[in-house]
Parts: C-alpha cells; sequence; structure tokens
C-alpha cells in the first residue's frame, strides 16, 4: 500500500527549499563582504608587524585578488550564459581575452613590486590569497547555519 504524503509536510519542504535558495544565493555578496573585512583587518596587522612596504604589497595584492575574483564571477556568469544561450550572450574572443588579462595583471603587479621592493612582493603573494579567506569563512558561515538553522 502506498503512503500518502501529508499536505503540511508539502508546504514545509517547499517553504524550506525556499529559505535555502535565498540563503545560498546571497553566498557572493557575503563572501565578499568576508573578504573586505578579512583584507581590512590583515592590513592592519601586515602594516604593524611588517612595516609600510610590506603593506603596501599586501594591500595590491588583495586589490588584485579582489578585482581577479570579480573577473572570474563575470567570465563564469558570461559561459553560463553562453551555454544556456539565455540573455545577451558575449563573444568568445571577450571572455578569453578577459580571463587572460586577469594573469597578466597578476604578472604586471608581481614584477613592478618585485622591481620597487622583494619584501613588498611577499606582501603582494599574500594579498593575491584574499579571495581563499573570503570563501573560507562563507563555507565555515554556511556550515554553522546548516548546523544551526537545518539549511
Amino acid at each position: 500500500m502506498l503512503a500518502r504524503a501529508h499536505p503540511m509536510s508539502q508546504l514545509t519542504d517547499s517553504a524550506n527549499g525556499e529559505l535555502s535558495e535565498r540563503f545560498y544565493s546571497g553566498a557572493y555578496s557575503r563572501i565578499v563582504r568576508f573578504m573586505l573585512i578579512a583584507g581590512a583587518a590583515a592590513a592592519v596587522v601586515v602594516l604593524e608587524r611588517w612595516g609600510a612596504m610590506v603593506a603596501v604589497g599586501f594591500a595590491l595584492g588583495c586589490g588584485i585578488g579582489f578585482l581577479n575574483f570579480y573577473w572570474l564571477k563575470r567570465v563564469v556568469s558570461a559561459l553560463a550564459d553562453k551555454v544556456t544561450a539565455s540573455g545577451t550572450p558575449q563573444s568568445s574572443a571577450g571572455i578569453v581575452l578577459r580571463f587572460l588579462l586577469r594573469y597578466f595583471l597578476i604578472a604586471l603587479g608581481a614584477y613592478a613590486i618585485f622591481k620597487i621592493s622583494t619584501a613588498s612582493l611577499y606582501g603582494l603573494l599574500a594579498g593575491l590569497f584574499l579571495p581563499v579567506a573570503g570563501i573560507f569563512c562563507e563555507a565555515a558561515y554556511e556550515a554553522w547555519a546548516a548546523v544551526r538553522r537545518g539549511l
């Protein structure tokens, strides 16, 4: 005999699905916020611990890392639009150019910093990991929310 689902359980599942969808759709904005907070806090620590030259390199690395993360999101969105053919698809050449421009910008920043100060290069390389810190904070937050709220 087939068991019939209770109508209230279907409403609860639908509400939980919508709540989860809203929660996870805000991940990008939370990652950006985490990156800004972590970058600012770490810049203060780097300035106090290693001085102004390393802090400048770190701030530049954070800026490049932040821009790189933003461009990566745009490239992924453009590729998704291209695959699904929804909205206004972008040219393949433009997508590839932006993809390569990200790495050229990182290399250019590293070269300029290396010519100015080797110590600043260490700060630049550390700052490039800013998106990793933002994504790690988001993963920890989502894990906490899943345990706490049952999302």
